[in-house]
């Protein structure tokens, strides 16, 4: 067997972390920050607990960038260069490499006495066997060290860090880019957009919207300046095919990729529909047990999100058989089906989707529901946030037409739920252009853009992140 020398080790790692002799991380100078930096550089760098920051999250979001641009802060900081220390673990050179004895290399051949405090940053860790095992003991052995992972594989580090991390790992989830996000990326003014409501005003940001909801997921898609066909391609084969046909059935030894990437399939083009375990086992022919692992699958490494069901009187149902599946970015169901219009039929889940998307990566999206009721044409809610109590707090209802405007008493649905929950603080319906205020029955409804409130929900968000 061929036994790779520490010399040499260290070589390709001097080339990783060319910062040690420029001092510099030309890596990410054309790269803009995403609005996470601040509060992933918050976790990181925290010292009043012995943690290791475990970054997740999709395929093709950013973040080895993110941990680029840490290390370029640290060092703008007054970090030394020296001290920071960058690998990725799926380079051949470190195949089975344990952690430790990388660490090791590092420390004997790069830190000084005078050192402050190293930062370690592992990336792709998921390709090192029990990996959660051996960065937890470097967190109990290497007290003044800061230690970072990162993965794409984010099923396998989302279980195994819950598993055996507790108490030394924490997990910081970086989503795909939220639609304010998207607009700061590509330069395009927002100040004031929740206020600028004019007609002609909101189509101009109706086509950005658009374009976020068919290419706007990721960073690097999102900016480059070929077209919409072949990034859609490319967005499948680097995004979507690498997770379906590489990381889950390596994962988790699954056998009959077809079958799961025709589920997926499925998900991704009926997005913001409601499913049943009755209905995909009957139309995918996966038996109910496959079908629910493989759910879990999908949305431990975050391809799609699952939403519960309640009732009109805002309850759970006794057997949660119904639910609602959504792609965690509206761009991966253009990469499988071409991208959509304006006046596509399609478009009203996809804004539906795009809405949620917001909110996956925060922790108010456990509160979220959608209500439900009656046999065939019976009554549905799209959006409703439960409080602490369970008891429905605000809700939405997700439409891509003005005609809802015009005669808000055609909101049927809506208006039934309202009768049930007078007490709700904001009943909100989205529209394709119209804003302003409208009674329905005996109750105020705001009227917002479809696009000007997913810009909304994910500014608050990221606010509330920051404070």
């Amino acid at each position: 067997m061929l036994h790779i020398s520490k010399e040499t080790i260290f070589e390709r790692m001097q080339v990783e972390n060319p910062w040690w002799k420029t001092g510099e991380v030309a890596s990410v100078s054309a790269y803009r920050r995403r609005a996470y930096f601040d509060s992933f550089f918050a976790e990181a760098t925290q010292t009043a607990f012995r943690r290791a920051v475990i970054l997740m999250g999709p395929r093709r979001v950013g973040k080895t960038v993110l941990i680029h641009q840490l290390i370029k802060q640290l060092i703008d900081d007054g970090y030394s260069h020296s001290d920071l220390l960058y690998l990725s673990m799926d380079a051949p050179i470190y195949n089975r490499l344990p952690l430790e004895q990388a660490l090791k290399i590092f420390l004997d051949n790069q830190i000084g006495k005078e050192s402050k405090k190293p930062v370690v940053c592992f990336d792709e860790i998921q390709v090192v066997p029990d990996w959660e095992v051996q960065l937890k003991s470097l967190v109990d052995s290497y007290p003044s060290i800061l230690f970072i992972a990162s993965g794409s594989a984010a099923a396998a580090l989302r279980m195994k860090s819950a598993e055996s991390g507790a108490g030394r790992f924490t997990d910081f989830l970086l989503p795909s880019l939220t639609f304010i996000e998207y607009l700061d990326l590509k330069g395009i003014e927002h100040e004031g957009l929740s206020s600028t409501l004019r007609v002609e005003y909101t189509h101009t940001i109706n086509q950005h919207f658009i374009n976020y909801i068919n290419l706007g997921g990721y960073p690097e898609i999102a900016l480059s300046s070929e077209g919409a066909e072949v990034l859609a391609k490319r967005l499948g084969s680097d995004i979507i095919e690498k997770v379906l046909l590489r990381d889950l059935p390596s994962l988790y030894g699954i056998g009959d990729i077809a079958e799961l990437n025709a589920l997926f399939n499925t998900i991704a083009y009926n997005t913001g529909q409601e499913v049943s375990l009755d209905g995909l086992s009957k139309g995918a022919s996966i038996s109910k047990n496959t079908l629910k692992r493989y759910l879990e699958y999908l949305e431990a490494a975050f391809l799609i999100k699952r939403v519960e069901r309640i009732d009109q009187n805002g309850k759970r149902f006794k057997r949660a058989t119904f639910f609602k599946v959504y792609l965690t970015s509206p761009s991966m169901r253009a990469a499988l089906f071409g991208p959509v219009g304006e006046g596509d039929e399609a478009m009203g889940p996809l804004v539906e989707t795009a809405i949620f998307c917001q909110w996956f990566h925060d922790h108010q999206s456990n509160a979220i529901r959608y209500a439900r009721w009656g046999k065939s044409r019976g009554g549905e809610v799209d959006i409703v946030n439960l409080d602490k109590l369970q008891k429905p707090q605000w809700c939405v209802e997700v439409k891509w037409s003005d005609r809802f405007f015009e005669h808000p008493n055609q909101l049927k649905s809506l208006g039934s739920f309202l009768q049930i929950h007078s007490d709700l603080q904001t009943a909100i319906c989205t529209t394709k252009t119209k804003s302003g205020w409208q009674k329905l029955r005996d109750y105020d409804i705001k009227f917002v853009p479809a696009a000007v409130y997913c810009y909304e929900v994910g500014k608050n968000l990221l606010l509330s992140r920051s404070e």
